[in-house]
């Protein structure tokens, strides 16, 4: 895992965190990055100073030991099973489907799949209700 602090073209800046810095790259290149406070998708890296520390104060000092990264990775896997198990997949048609069932058009359903920030923000303004969620690969890190 890796953390970014991020800086939109309105000068707003945040962090996040990225299995890896391909992640990140893959992300902000089909516009899925978005701003938290203005919702733009013109998002970069911001100047980052990197945290050195001597090899005998890595272990007192770490910012995210990986005790606690492979719990909320174990979490994060055990969320994953549940929604896979437990709602249908849509793929990219997800906008349309949860309009479908919002507006009662189609049977209420559990659904996950893909949205842009654009498409996520307009399905929000609509009213309707909806999560992201990292999704992780338990064979990765």
């Amino acid at each position: 895992m890796i953390k970014y602090i991020l800086k939109c073209e309105n000068k707003h800046e945040f962090e996040s965190w990225f299995s890896d810095s391909k992640e990140f790259e893959k992300l902000k290149k089909n516009k899925i990055l978005e701003c938290i406070f203005c919702s733009t998708t013109k998002v970069e890296k911001a100047i980052m100073a990197p945290r050195v520390i001597g090899s005998k104060k890595i272990k007192k000092n770490k910012m995210f030991p990986q005790k606690e990264f492979l719990k909320v990775k174990k979490e994060l896997v055990k969320i994953k099973k549940f929604v896979e198990k437990n709602f249908e997949f849509v793929g990219n048609k997800f906008p349309d489907e949860a309009r479908d069932i919002f507006y009662d058009n189609k049977k209420k359903r559990n659904i996950y799949g893909t949205t842009s920030s654009k498409e996520q923000k307009e399905l929000q303004e609509e009213g309707i209700d909806l999560t992201t969620i990292p999704w992780i690969d338990e064979k990765e890190n």
